[in-house]
């Protein structure tokens, strides 16, 4: 099923001279994925504390696109530079969940109604992320099957705070819309257990 994740060559292609730059200069994988987590836990914070200032939503189109380059150019310096270990693969999966707990969470408090569908999609992020690892241990790969993976999640999450942080009054469109996006979440998990099922059926 098609993702946003289908992308990220073009996306790396235009950061790969940043990430040459950055290893250049002594800056690691780890350091990359823990400033993604270091930023989305303050955006998150500002956002669940300061919840009367719609537009601090731009806050979000912004560092959602930031993350993602950083996201992806911890990958590439890992990759393409050397630098790949276990804790790295460790702390990039784990840093990923708790980057979209901390920035999808704050979402619950912003309106009326928001609570449950807030929670359902921050839930259904670890969910689908969790059965993205799982491909390995079923005797396929790390799945990144859609339509709801951490890129598509970004995009909805970023626009939805572009339109929000000038149109203050869109901020009644999104439960329905964060609801929705919940239930592809675990679309989502479920196409990517079936994937890696699929992929190597005969695993036991």
């Amino acid at each position: 099923m098609a993702s946003v994740y289908d992308l990220k060559p073009a996306f790396q292609n235009r950061l790969r001279p940043m990430v040459s730059a950055l290893v250049a200069a002594g800056v690691t994988p780890n350091h990359l994925t823990v400033a993604a987590l270091g930023g989305s836990i303050a955006v998150g914070a500002t956002l669940a504390i300061v919840r009367d200032v719609p537009r601090l939503l731009l806050l979000l189109p912004a560092w959602l696109l930031t993350r993602m380059a950083l996201n992806a150019m911890d990958g590439m310096a890992a990759r393409e530079h050397g630098q790949s270990s276990r804790l790295g693969g460790a702390l990039n999966e784990v840093g990923d969940v708790l980057s979209d707990l901390t920035l999808y969470l704050p979402l619950a408090l912003l309106a009326p109604g928001l609570l449950w569908p807030g929670v359902a999609f921050a839930l259904g992020a670890v969910v689908s992320e969790f059965c993205g690892v799982l491909g390995p241990v079923l005797g396929s790969r790390r799945r990144y099957e859609g339509p709801m993976g951490k890129s598509d999640r970004a995009l909805l999450v970023g626009l939805l705070g572009l339109v929000a942080g000038v149109w203050p009054s869109t901020l009644s469109w999104w439960p329905l819309l964060l609801g929705a996006a919940a239930a592809l979440t675990f679309v989502t998990g479920w196409n990517r257990v079936a994937a890696a099922v699929r992929e190597n059926p005969s695993a036991p």
